[in-house]
């Protein structure tokens, strides 16, 4: 009798860990509408790029990056117009030159470019594999 009931127990469980992994892995494969691809970024890594990006957000810069790597170079050079360099830091965007939303009005701080580089490597190599006018939604933990 103790043998069926563990034998019970252990099934029962198989079966709510199958169903609970499932309904998680539906939950990361669904996306916001209008989106692509959620890119959730490493907090611990680069803590002061992520740390504009989160503030830019916060006071209303797009989440969502559409992808358009064509128009980065002069969304760069309108984004950092007027902003001087400053020796060991790079000017980071929010939204990134290479988002149709960046460019003019993008938020600009000085980020130091260790970090920035960093950063601007890591999500530049996630990113690679998406065409231009793909919709990717950056989350921050």
């Amino acid at each position: 009798m103790k043998k069926v009931r563990l034998i019970v127990q252990m099934i029962f469980f198989l079966v709510l860990a199958i169903v609970v992994f499932q309904v998680l892995g539906e939950q990361d494969t669904q996306q916001p509408d209008g989106v692509d691809y959620t890119l959730i970024l490493p907090a611990d890594r680069y803590p002061e790029t992520l740390k504009h990006i989160r503030e830019a957000i916060a006071e209303g810069e797009s989440a969502v990056c559409t992808i358009d790597r064509e128009g980065a170079e002069e969304n760069r050079k309108e984004s950092l117009k007027g902003i001087p360099t400053k020796k060991g830091y790079d000017r980071d965007e929010w939204p990134m030159a290479m988002c149709a939303e960046g460019g003019t009005g993008a938020d600009v701080e000085y980020v130091p470019f260790a970090d920035n580089r960093g950063a601007g490597s890591w999500i530049g190599n996630q990113l690679e594999q998406f065409p231009n006018g793909s919709r990717i939604l950056f989350q921050l933990p």
